[in-house]
């Protein structure tokens, strides 16, 4: 690995606080001060990790509620 890429895996947010930041993400609403912290202060490694897990129960979310829905209408 390169030097920035080192460094930039020692930031400051723990994984629940970029867990919090994806979920902002996913509803689109942050405030541009909130945003450049985040920015500066993101692990990447988390952030993969943690937008991953996101997808994931999205998917899954979208799969159940279709479904319910597919049963309710039968």
């Amino acid at each position: 690995m390169t030097k920035s890429i080192k460094d930039s895996s020692r930031r400051k947010l723990n994984f629940f606080q970029t867990l919090r930041a994806v979920g902002w993400g996913f509803f689109g609403v942050r405030k541009g001060k909130g945003y450049s912290d985040d920015s500066s202060n993101l692990n990447p490694v988390h952030l993969i990790i943690a937008g991953i897990l996101a997808t994931i129960v999205f998917v899954v979310g979208l799969v159940l509620v279709a479904g319910w829905f597919v049963g309710k209408l039968t």
